[in-house]
């Protein structure tokens, strides 16, 4: 197994966050992205870029962190008890993007190293990551298309490699407490060492990579229909889910805030608006019910 490249990752990181940020940008037409560079007192930090009020994109943010120290946080060590007493090193680039029109789906990315290190021992390594779809209104050519971008970024690397990690997707971005999808999933994948270093770096950069070309057309194609307050209510409403998960499963933002890194960084993923409503149900037959009917069910989605 080749020796891990930690200043070729931080390097590509920092590069995929600079990319990033221009397609959106671009794909937004109106809004820049602002930067806030900050510390972590314990060891590390990063560049936490925002966008906000921008002519499609509602809120917004892409951040690169690098963190570092000698102790690791509960959510870590859980399922990993040997990496008890170890260095770490923890860095990658998460983005959350929340458009202003309910039929732009809303889209999240990650990918990220980690590396445990202890004197007189081989260092304990991995990559994570992946990118997901959340739509309001749900549409099958951009469920396609988003799947196929995925398909086609991981398939120079095995064949069972999108089926895998598809299928991952699916049950990692479940609310079990709803019995509910939280969208039409994509791609994850975490623990990834298996086909060394080399290999495993060179499928985080594919996915990575694959982001932004799957993302910014549906922006296109989408960021034009109209809408009024009922579907802006129902936008509202779904984004509760958003909220619910990232705050009771979502891996990173417990790392991130057991590990005390920056709340404001970590939290940047929820939604600017959000509602809640008691027993809230669609209407049957609605286009709203729709998406639970239809979408918010894991399918193949390159079936012909």
């Amino acid at each position: 197994m080749s020796v891990p490249d930690i200043e070729s990752v931080k390097s590509y990181l920092l590069d995929l966050q600079d990319r990033i940020c221009k397609a959106l940008e671009q794909a937004d037409g109106s809004a820049r992205f602002e930067e806030d560079a900050w510390d972590r007192e314990a060891g590390g930090g990063g560049r936490t870029r925002v966008i906000a009020n921008g002519a499609v994109i509602e809120k917004g943010g892409v951040n690169f962190s690098h963190v570092f120290g000698n102790k690791l946080p509960a959510s870590a060590t859980a399922h990993r008890p040997e990496l008890a007493g170890r260095d770490f090193q923890a860095m990658g680039v998460s983005l959350v993007i929340h458009p202003h029109n309910p039929y732009i789906p809303t889209s999240h990315a990650n990918v990220r190293f980690f590396i445990a290190e202890k004197e007189g021992e081989d260092p304990v390594w991995w990559f994570g990551g992946g990118f997901d779809l959340t739509p309001y209104y749900g549409n099958e050519d951009d469920c396609r298309a988003w799947h196929q971008s995925a398909k086609d970024a991981c398939d120079p690397f095995g064949d069972d490699i999108y089926s895998r990690f598809k299928i991952w997707c699916d049950e990692y971005f479940h609310l079990k407490h709803r019995d509910e999808p939280r969208g039409v999933g994509g791609l994850f994948f975490d623990d990834l060492n298996e086909l060394g270093f080399d290999q495993s770096f060179a499928l985080m950069r594919s996915i990575g990579d694959s982001y932004a070309p799957a993302y910014c057309p549906i922006i296109e194609k989408r960021k034009d229909h109209p809408y009024g307050e009922r579907q802006r209510d129902f936008q509202l409403h779904r984004r509760g889910r958003y909220v619910e998960f990232n705050l009771v499963y979502d891996r990173g933002t417990l790392f991130g805030l057991q590990s005390g890194g920056r709340t404001e960084s970590i939290l940047m993923s929820l939604p600017p608006e959000v509602r809640w409503g008691y027993d809230w149900k669609p209407e049957p037959g609605s286009e709203e019910a729709e998406l639970y009917d239809i979408y918010l069910k894991p399918r193949n989605w390159l079936e012909a």
